[in-house]
């Protein structure tokens, strides 16, 4: 059994400070080696062994499922809007020609490119670049973005004159079921080396996000203070957000790693292998 702490991983976004909040105010803190930093470099450190748990992509835990084992009731999805999820256009949707893609939206990069190709039949040029709305539209029709920058285009769009397509709302009208855009996982070979710790780590995810949901407006009062947005704001983005992850949000789950499979992202669909918590 090792006596070092697990290296977790926290994503440095809006929607994980819920999350965070509550792991502050238990003291579960003091119980892990965590790492805050962004989706895109998290994903990668799991992988690569770098963290023990952590958030990972819905995409990225698709393709490395066999070396992970999720966490149960613990997510970041939606069954309807996300509010944070957003494709934004300057151009009607039969109209685009090229899409930015944001960089550290590699889950909503696929919705997108899905949703355009089987329910619009556009299939458009994308290209990568960072997540900055008006460098994105600079040189495209349409950009990809997630997380605060998100939110912050929403907030933006009607001034600008921009359309915003939240592919929560998209991927629910299109498949019927919730959207999971992030999963806790703990890498295997951890979790069946160290089941106790693995244990203890969700169980404090569990509390804190329990605990944060019973202080939504005081989050909110306390993060409008450094955000651009105001608390009523926060307060319904983080009521919008789906934390948990049961059978239902398991099926949209299944349901996203089929239209993965068939266009050919992962080998195969993938059924959710969850740690024995």
């Amino acid at each position: 059994m090792s006596t070092a702490r697990p290296r977790v991983g926290h994503i440095q976004f809006l929607n994980c400070l819920p999350i965070y909040w509550g792991l502050v105010r238990s003291g579960a803190l003091l119980d892990v080696e965590l790492t805050k930093d962004t989706p895109d470099r998290l994903n990668d450190m799991l992988v690569a062994g770098d963290l023990d748990i952590g958030p990972i992509s819905l995409v990225e835990y698709l393709k490395n499922a066999d070396d992970l084992l999720l966490l149960p009731d613990v997510a970041v999805g939606s069954d309807g809007p996300v509010l944070s999820v957003n494709m934004v256009s300057q151009k009607p949707l039969a109209e685009l020609r090229r899409v930015a893609l944001g960089s550290q939206s590699r889950t909503s990069i696929l919705l997108a490119q899905m949703w355009l190709a089987e329910v619009h039949g556009i299939r458009p040029e994308y290209f990568m670049c960072p997540p900055d709305v008006t460098a994105m539209l600079l040189e495209a029709d349409a950009a990809v973005v997630i997380g605060d920058v998100a939110l912050r285009a929403m907030h933006d769009a009607p001034r600008l004159g921009l359309d915003v397509y939240d592919l929560g709302q998209a991927w629910r009208q299109w498949s019927g079921l919730p959207m999971v855009f992030a999963v806790w996982a703990a890498r295997r070979d951890y979790a069946e080396a160290n089941p106790g710790l693995v244990k203890d780590v969700h169980h404090a995810f569990v509390r804190s996000r329990d605990e944060a949901l019973e202080h939504v407006d005081e989050i909110a009062e306390q993060a409008a203070r450094w955000e651009t947005f105001d608390a009523a704001t926060l307060a319904h983005y983080f009521r919008t957000l789906d934390f948990s992850l049961g059978d239902h949000q398991a099926q949209g789950i299944v349901e996203f790693s089929r239209r993965a499979a068939a266009a050919g992202v992962i080998p195969a669909p993938v059924t959710p292998v969850f740690a024995n918590v």
